[in-house]
């Protein structure tokens, strides 16, 4: 089997995920990053996403997540984000509507900052219904 090192996703609430993982990719401003066991120690701001998290068996599972805070350590990972969402928890219907209203927004802005929170916002949303649409966790497959 191969190597494990542990992954931690922490939000201000609830401590999102703990356990021994094979691999991460995460979402940052200007793609994705992998991490695997002994990866090269780093600190990253991460983006509104999708976090995909290879088990130790081999199963890929993915999640939304916000911005936040990345820190690499030899074999340990510990994702900091405001917020996280597994697919079962995303409430569709409200993603839809909050994607509605900024795209509403981004048709009418009239002042700059209207403009980069509607972005915002819109990027979030369909994340959130990306996310929504592939199932439970556990039920992800991503080929490699």
């Amino acid at each position: 089997m191969p190597e494990a090192f542990t992954l931690e996703v922490h939000t201000p609430h609830r401590l999102f995920f703990s356990g021994k993982v094979r691999g991460a990719i995460v979402p940052l401003d200007d793609g994705e990053a992998g991490i695997v066991v002994n990866h090269s120690p780093f600190i990253a701001p991460l983006a509104v996403g999708i976090l995909k998290i290879q088990d130790a068996d081999g199963l890929w599972t993915e999640a939304f997540i916000t911005s936040g805070i990345l820190e690499v350590k030899t074999r340990k990972t510990v994702i900091l984000v405001e917020a996280a969402e597994w697919p079962g928890e995303i409430n569709e219907a409200a993603a839809r509507a909050s994607k509605n209203e900024a795209e509403e927004t981004l048709k009418t802005r009239i002042l700059k900052f209207e403009t980069a929170t509607a972005r915002e916002k819109l990027k979030r949303a369909e994340m959130r219904l990306k996310v929504a649409g592939r199932g439970r966790p556990g039920t992800t497959e991503i080929a490699e």
